[in-house]
């Protein structure tokens, strides 16, 4: 990985570690924040493969742009339930309600 890559990890992954518990953020939210808005997708891969780069990060509360959660990721309802995020019917994150604003 090349050093641009590694600043572009760190980047992404100390922003999601700052999303208080309580809260999400999108994967464009991220994307914007980091100065790369055309590159949502990007972000997704970085925190998909997040274990390959050390300690634990709240991957969990990145969520799609219309509140929809990973796809087979069965354990981030269950993480952001604990932490008192409420599901709509549909199963998607209220973004209203719970996305973080920095």
């Amino acid at each position: 990985m090349s050093l641009l890559d590694q600043e572009l990890v760190d980047a992404v992954l100390a922003l999601v570690d700052s999303i208080p518990s309580g809260c999400v953020a999108t994967y464009g939210q991220i994307a914007r924040l980091i100065g790369r808005p055309k590159n949502a997708r990007l972000v997704g891969k970085i925190l998909s493969q997040s274990e390959l780069y050390g300690s634990k990060h709240p991957c969990h509360r990145v969520v799609n742009a219309a509140g929809r959660l990973a796809p087979g990721w069965e354990d981030q309802r269950h993480l952001l339930w604990a932490e008192g995020v409420d599901l709509k019917a549909n199963g998607c994150v209220d973004l209203k309600r719970y996305q973080w604003e920095l």
